[in-house]
């Protein structure tokens, strides 16, 4: 039996979306799934420009686990892009907090 997957930690709640290629029915397309932790380590990483060290202290992972989640979420991004596919941000495991897992007293 497998371990439990380790909760990513996001910095703001997350809103699904899709994106899709302009003049084409969504329901005629392909759909890439990009889970919500996918495109924060994309933020951090791409956006925000943090090495991998401190983008995965922020989302309270190891350095490995980040690199991996970023590798996957470039790939679904291109290929979405690529291939003309609708590109839907939705699911994960996951859980809402500050950067670098200082939780505010309750």
């Amino acid at each position: 039996m497998p371990r439990p997957r380790k909760r990513r930690r996001l910095a703001r709640p997350p809103k699904p979306a899709i994106y899709k290629p302009a003049g084409v029915p969504l329901d005629d397309l392909r759909h890439i799934r990009l889970l919500h932790e996918e495109l924060e380590a994309l933020r951090l990483a791409d956006l925000e420009g943090l090495s991998q060290a401190e983008a995965a202290r922020q989302m309270g992972v190891s350095r490995s686990t980040f690199q991996r989640i970023v590798t996957k979420a470039r790939r679904q991004v291109a290929q979405a892009l690529v291939g003309g596919h609708a590109l839907a941000v939705e699911g994960g495991t996951f859980e809402i907090g500050p950067p670098g897992g200082r939780r505010h007293p309750r």
